[in-house]
């Protein structure tokens, strides 16, 4: 099982961890149709204090990257407060129910419709350009056809892989479709003494993350293209369930993996393939030491009908009530130019939500980053509905019995579907 790190509960991967525990499933207002037109930003440098939020290691580094937009505004005062992940959400809730929430704050992008729905968030202004944004991270910010705020990082998932075992076990090419990753797990168990194939989380906290990208692939969904109902139930999604329960009916994947381990058992080739984010590069290459970023590769997620992954991150905001509104929108215009991402990217490796900014030798430069490039350009975020955390809770729940106890994947969808109905969309 990869391990779920700090960056997997973030943005629109924000997992049970900070799940919706205080708030309700269904806002009582707002949500319902587009806002009204943002006001202009006022013209000249920003003055004034500002607060923001940012969430854990974003929020320790950010204070760095900020120095220039000081330097450009030198009559700002801007303060960061590091919020922990586990605390944040309901931090914001408890923050905006009593009129206390920050100025600008990093927004968890499966958050977006909730906040919306509260009445939280402002609009983004016109001026603001919003066309160089990947089209999922920019839906992570659409709420009812208004954007609000504007993705600040972005993160996808690929396949990792030990080319070594793999070209030991006769494959040298990674594979392609769904077929092949099930081949390429079999022969590096059979060919390359690994004790499993791949690593994949057998349901629980976060495992949605990894089979909706399997129902997108195969044509599925769980939402309508409205938004407004579920639909769980349906052939390529129960197709696509039955595909990643296969793994451990067929024993390429452990069904009860220990925490925490993914790093070792991928650089001992016991488990030399999982699929995660951009962030365990470092992570096995810490482990491996020198050399061993030689010995492994990234290749974006195999194709049924298309290559799917999930596409996390995480979005900037401007909260309703801010005293300082001009200044807080000069922040987020600031950390969104491309240069500036280009920038964060050195301080923090996250990936630029900018499509220009990919064009940086900096980034670009590294094969295994330029796989994620690729991915982003059809990775997709889960749906921007207001309850979309209690609903995933619920699916969570259903992929492990099929994982664990061998549960139909039609009944599990039946549940989820059941389940989803009751909670609703929030709108």
């Amino acid at each position: 099982m990869h391990r779920l790190t700090r960056r997997a509960f973030t943005g629109l991967g924000l997992a049970a961890t900070a799940t919706l525990a205080a708030s309700c499933g269904r806002p009582d207002e707002g949500g319902g149709s587009a806002a009204e037109p943002a006001e202009p930003i006022a013209e000249g440098p920003a003055t004034g204090s500002l607060t923001v939020w940012a969430m854990g290691a974003e929020g320790e580094k950010l204070p760095e990257l900020l120095t220039g937009f000081q330097e450009e505004n030198p009559d700002v005062t801007v303060e960061v407060t590091p919020v922990p992940w586990d605390s944040a959400h309901d931090k914001f809730t408890s923050a905006i129910a009593a009129g206390t929430a920050p100025d600008v704050a990093q927004v968890g992008s499966t958050w977006m419709a909730e906040f919306v729905g509260l009445s939280a968030l402002e609009p983004t202004p016109e001026s603001i350009a919003t066309e160089d944004y990947f089209e999922g991270a920019l839906g992570s910010v659409t709420v009812d056809d208004t954007v609000y705020g504007v993705p600040w990082y972005v993160e996808t998932r690929l396949v990792y892989y030990r080319k070594d075992l793999a070209e030991q076990a006769g494959i040298t090419e990674p594979p392609t479709d769904w077929d092949g990753l099930v081949a390429l797990a079999a022969a590096f168990q059979e060919k390359a003494d690994a004790t499993w194939g791949i690593s994949l989380q057998p349901g629980g906290q976060g495992s949605w993350q990894t089979v909706l990208p399997l129902m997108w692939s195969n044509g599925g969904g769980v939402v309508d293209e409205a938004g407004g109902e579920f639909t769980f139930e349906s052939a390529p999604n129960e197709e696509a369930l039955a595909y990643y329960q296969s793994y451990f009916t067929d024993g390429l994947a452990n069904p009860a993996p220990a925490d925490g381990v993914t790093e070792q058992d991928f650089v001992s080739g016991a488990v030399p393939m999982f699929i995660s984010g951009p962030w365990m590069m470092s992570a096995v290459e810490a482990v491996g030491g020198e050399g061993f970023a030689d010995k492994y590769g990234v290749f974006v997620m195999p194709t049924k009908e298309t290559s799917s992954s999930f596409l996390g991150g995480a979005n900037l905001g401007v909260f309703q009530g801010t005293e300082n509104r001009d200044a807080a929108w000069k922040l987020v215009e600031y950390l969104s130019r491309p240069e500036v991402q280009v920038q964060w990217f050195s301080i923090s490796t996250d990936l630029p939500a900018q499509k220009t900014a990919w064009e940086d030798d900096s980034v670009s430069s590294n094969e295994k980053f330029e796989a994620f490039r690729t991915q982003l350009d059809t990775a997709l975020a889960p749906p921007v509905i207001a309850t979309w955390e209690q609903v995933a809770a619920k699916f969570d729940a259903q992929v492990e019995e099929v994982c664990k106890n061998d549960l139909a994947p039609a009944e599990a969808l039946a549940t989820t579907q059941s389940d989803a109905q009751g909670i609703g969309t929030g709108a």
